[in-house]
Formats: structure tokens, C-alpha cells, sequence
């Protein structure tokens, strides 16, 4: 039978309305009861936590409707399907990404012990190498909803309103159980006393700084930002983790285009040289240069693509980011 721990682990979850962990316990139970020779039992809780989870899967992941009242203008919410195998990473952040997922997995064990699990992050790098997708994947695998703050909801030119704004999101966080993103964080996070400082944005960090460390709610929140330079010192503190996103190499540029064209792609395509003459796109970029190609030979109606088109179309997106970088864009 399952265990004394195991069993306030279910009554915690449950009360707490975290469907997550408590389908995680019940699994660890399931298990245990077969590891002790209870196949029948195993087997029979196994089929209910399926059913549990095709249920789930049939429509929203957990019992909650999307924000309302106010919070309808702050959040934007959406429920991802986007799994960490469907990304292409490096092996430090790929295996770095999979530590968060599975200590949130594990997190009724971990707070037993009196521990955290990881779910305060900050993700830094240039822009189109996977920071949003990185927050949908976390939300998919951890089958959460993935809410969105609207810097245009949030930030208002009345003196104290953003930060009461900023005090419901982060109420939110211990109601709903999901994943938070702020993206474009350093509108909010600029480093206090710089030339263009202004009073009110100093005190919305100030806020944020509060609130953020003050949170202790089950849900993750993330945030992003293409500029880690500008952000104040302080809110390195406050995150769990910072996650690092670079541009992508020659070795990754080939498997995205490989696996994103390859299939309807004549066979003697060399991706590695295609690759190199990417180098410099962002991931974002690339995917769109697979897109556009594939929309190209389904207007022609091709078969099969060839190497000509994939590297017009590559050149084509190289000149747009180049004069993208030449205006400071």
C-alpha cells in the first residue's frame, strides 16, 4: 500500500489543486505496488491514472478557465502542446531545461525534504534562439497552462497602477497553477539610476523585487529578455536559475533544416553546406527559411526541393538580417 508520505503527498496535491504532482505520487504508487508483487493493483491504478490523464489531455490541463475581469488584459493565456524533443539545443541547456522539468515532476518529494524545487527562471541570449518556445515547452511537458504577461496591459503611465497590476499577476501565480512569462522583461527590469531612468519604472522594480521574492506559490515563473546587460543586479538573486541561449551552430542550423525540409527534400541535398552558408541566422530565422521553402514548392507544386532553393531563399533571409544589423534593428 502506498506510503505514509505518499499518501500527504495526494492529500497535499489534491487540496492544493495540483493535478500535476498528484497524478506523480499516484504513478509512484502504482509502481511501488508492482515492485512488491501486486501486479493486479498496479495494473488497475495505472489504467485509472490513464484514463485521468486522457481526460486532461481532452481539454484544458487543469481545472481552471482562462483569466478573467482584469486579469483577462494582463494575461494571455494558451496551452501547449510543444514537447523538449521537439526543440534543438545544446546538450548544457537541453540537460539544464530537463533538471527544471523533473524537479517539478518530483516536487512533492523535493518540498518533503524541505527543499525547493527549481521554478524561478531568467533566459538570456539574442532574439528568435528559443527563450518563448523554451516557456511553451515547460508548460507542454509539465501539461500547464503557459500565461503570457501583456507589457502592454501591465504598463500604464499612472503613477502606482503597474505595480498594483504587477501585485495581481503575482496573485495569480498562488491561485492558478501555471507557467508565468514575462517577455521583453527588461521594460520592467532596466537597472535602477541609468541616464533614462524614470521615477515609476524604478518602483515597479522595486516591486517586482518584493513580490518575486516573496512568492512561494507552486507555480513557474519566467523571464526573458534579449538585453541582460540593462537589468538591474538585484534580479539575478531572485531567479533560481539562469538559462543561457546562444545562437545556433553549423551541426544544429543542418539538423533543423534537415528535419524541418528533409522529408519532402531531394537526397542529395548537402545540409552541412547549407548550414554554413546560414551561419549568423538566428533558430527563428532558420525555421522561416524552411517554411518558406516548403510554401514555395507547394505554390509550385514541386516534389521534391532542391539544394538551389533552400540556399536562394537562405541568401534572401541573410540579406534582411544583415540590414537589420547594419540599421541597429
Amino acid at each position: 500500500m502506498a506510503s505514509a508520505e505518499q499518501l500527504k503527498a495526494l492529500l497535499r496535491s489534491h487540496l492544493e489543486g495540483d493535478n500535476d504532482r498528484f497524478i506523480s505520487v499516484a504513478m509512484q504508487v502504482a509502481a511501488h505496488e508492482a515492485k512488491v508483487g501486486h501486479g493486479k493493483l498496479a495494473t488497475e491504478l495505472r489504467d485509472i491514472i490513464d484514463k485521468a490523464k486522457s481526460r486532461r489531455g481532452a481539454g484544458s490541463p487543469v481545472p481552471i478557465g482562462r483569466p478573467r475581469g482584469e486579469l483577462a488584459n494582463l494575461l494571455e493565456a494558451s496551452f501547449p502542446k510543444v514537447r523538449l524533443g521537439d526543440m534543438i539545443l545544446g546538450k548544457a541547456l537541453a540537460s539544464r531545461i530537463d533538471r527544471v522539468i523533473r524537479e517539478q515532476r518530483h516536487a512533492g518529494e523535493i518540498l518533503d525534504y524541505g527543499l525547493s524545487p527549481r521554478r524561478k527562471l531568467l533566459l538570456v541570449g539574442p532574439p528568435g534562439t528559443g527563450k518563448t518556445l523554451s516557456a511553451s515547452v515547460l508548460a507542454g511537458e509539465l501539461g500547464l497552462p503557459l500565461l503570457q504577461v501583456r507589457l502592454d496591459g501591465l504598463i500604464t503611465r499612472f503613477m502606482g497602477e503597474t505595480a498594483a497590476k504587477l501585485r495581481q499577476i503575482f496573485d495569480a501565480t498562488g491561485e492558478t497553477r501555471g507557467v508565468y512569462f514575462f517577455d521583453e522583461f527588461d521594460a520592467i527590469g532596466s537597472e535602477r539610476g541609468i541616464a533614462n531612468d524614470v521615477g515609476e519604472i524604478r518602483r515597479v522594480l522595486n516591486s517586482f523585487l518584493q513580490m518575486i521574492e516573496q512568492d512561494d506559490s507552486h507555480s513557474i515563473v519566467m523571464a526573458a529578455t534579449n538585453h541582460p546587460r540593462v537589468l538591474d543586479r538585484a534580479l539575478f538573486r531572485r531567479f533560481d536559475d539562469i538559462l543561457h541561449f546562444e545562437m545556433p551552430d553549423e551541426c544544429q542550423i543542418a539538423e533543423l533544416l534537415k528535419t524541418r525540409v528533409g522529408p519532402t527534400a531531394s537526397q542529395d541535398i548537402a545540409w552541412s553546406d547549407l548550414a554554413e552558408r546560414a551561419v549568423g541566422l538566428s533558430f527563428a530565422d532558420v525555421a522561416r527559411v524552411a517554411n518558406d521553402v516548403l510554401k514555395d514548392a507547394l505554390i509550385g507544386q514541386r516534389q521534391r526541393i532542391q539544394e538551389e532553393e533552400v540556399r536562394a531563399v537562405i541568401d534572401e533571409r541573410k540579406a534582411v538580417s544583415n540590414k537589420l544589423a547594419a540599421s541597429g534593428a
